[in-house]
């Protein structure tokens, strides 16, 4: 990746040129494994430590794991975040034994200025479906949501529907979910909430957040040992 930009001026004009190869149709057959993707960071921020966890669906079991570092290359900005994670995801997610079938991200997919938030960037550049889940808004506006899980509102920006405000249980804040890439606005809210238990986040975000940040991943070692500690 010796071509990412280095500027904002380079990051915009790579997000335009990428956002016309977004697919917001449902590209995608039985899904048998869905991943969380997500990055922490080292060094006081000179490392991106990246994450992608791997569980079956629907039963939500971790099956597979990544971790990757590599240097930070892009300053924190926002709407720009995925110049600042994406080389350690891609490198994460290229360890993997397989790709998922669906990739769920903590980030914006197309609920961004520029429609290209990092789960759009990661689907269009691997050309895999995927879906933005973030925990604060970033763009658009929405009505109010009864609180109780599985409560959905349109969200919508410029006059378009770009996602879904999505409360996953009952006396939280809710979630902002997007379509990123080959998955379409309707499907992106049942997906993630097909992902979620008992938690806020779903699970994949939940298990690769834990991982990124934490280092520790649920997976027994042979012999029901201990989780693994990375």
């Amino acid at each position: 990746m010796s071509d990412w930009p280095d500027t904002i001026e380079e990051a915009m004009a790579v997000q335009n040129r990428l956002r016309g190869l977004v697919r917001l149709e449902d590209g995608f057959g039985e899904l048998r494994t869905v991943a969380g993707v997500d990055a922490g960071f080292e060094d006081e921020g000179r490392t991106a430590r990246a994450a992608v966890v791997v569980l079956s669906f629907p039963e939500l079991r971790p099956v597979d794991y990544a971790l990757a570092r590599s240097p930070t290359r892009f300053p924190y900005v926002p709407g720009f975040l995925s110049f600042r994670e994406a080389p350690a995801i891609l490198d994460a997610l290229a360890m993997l034994a397989a790709p998922p079938d669906l990739v769920i991200c903590d980030g914006q997919g197309i609920a961004h200025p520029r429609r290209l938030g990092i789960a759009s960037h990661l689907g269009v550049v691997l050309d895999i479906p995927t879906i933005g889940c973030a925990k604060s808004l970033l763009v658009g506006a929405h009505p109010e949501l009864p609180d109780e899980r599985g409560a959905a509102a349109p969200l919508t920006h410029r006059g378009e529907q770009v996602g879904w405000v999505l409360r996953t249980r009952p006396g939280v804040k809710p979630v902002y979910v997007s379509p990123g890439h080959r998955v379409s606005v309707g499907r992106a809210a049942e997906l993630v909430l097909a992902c979620t238990t008992r938690f806020r986040l779903p699970e994949t975000t939940r298990y690769a957040h834990n991982l990124a940040s934490n280092g520790v991943i649920p997976l027994q070692r042979p012999g029901g040992q201990a989780p693994l500690d990375l």
